[in-house]
């Protein structure tokens, strides 16, 4: 089985995109705040190809602010779950788990609906298509840079259909998601941010 670092599964999931050059447009960079705000949780399906060309599915469960589920397919011994406070990556191989504050990854900017997006995001592309999102953090480039593509779609809320994201890592290493079967505003699994902790018996 390939083995996949933590940091190519905080990557995440996501196309390759082609850049353009910036957009200003704090009035686009509105429009991605007002869809955050108005999603409370989504659920959808998702295939990640890693850097080294593997690939992998499962079922992405979001609830913001703060927590998201990445439940990877029967036979990846892998698990990525956010409660709200940190971003948990755990390993039932080799029984072990790393922990990430949420603030850290570049996941953070889909998890917080009230995120000051111009300090750190700007718009690649603004088509009447879609809308492209990069964000990185300038003091902290071992972060990484997220690149997230949405979809303009009037039945998801604020008309922004999220499709999927790249991220390239602090190595440079590129990691990518396509999602499907994107649902929001569903019903989640009351233990959907919870799990059983490899290095000890009771559930966290």
């Amino acid at each position: 089985m390939t083995r996949f670092l933590p940091k190519t599964i905080l990557a995440g999931l996501a196309a390759v995109l082609t850049m353009s050059a910036a957009v200003p447009a704090a009035a686009t960079l509105a429009e991605l705040t007002a869809h955050l705000q108005a999603t409370d949780t989504m659920t959808a399906n998702f295939t990640q190809i890693a850097a080294n060309g593997a690939t992998t599915t499962g079922k992405v469960y979001l609830e913001r602010p703060g927590k998201i589920r990445f439940q990877y397919q029967k036979g990846v011994p892998l698990l990525v779950v956010a409660n709200g406070k940190s971003l948990d990556v755990v390993d039932y191989e080799v029984n072990q788990v790393q922990r990430y504050p949420i603030a850290e990854t570049p996941l953070s900017v889909l998890l917080d609906p009230n995120a000051q997006l111009a300090k750190f995001a700007q718009v690649k592309s603004d088509t009447a298509d879609a809308l492209v999102i990069e964000a990185r953090d300038k003091k902290h480039p071992e972060y990484g840079i997220i690149t997230i593509y949405f979809a303009r779609d009037a039945a998801a809320p604020a008309d922004l259909l999220l499709q999927g994201w790249n991220v390239v890592d602090g190595q440079g290493q590129t990691t990518k998601v396509q999602l499907s079967n994107v649902k929001f505003d569903v019903d989640l699994p009351r233990n959907a941010f919870r799990y059983n902790d490899p290095r000890r018996t009771n559930r966290r």
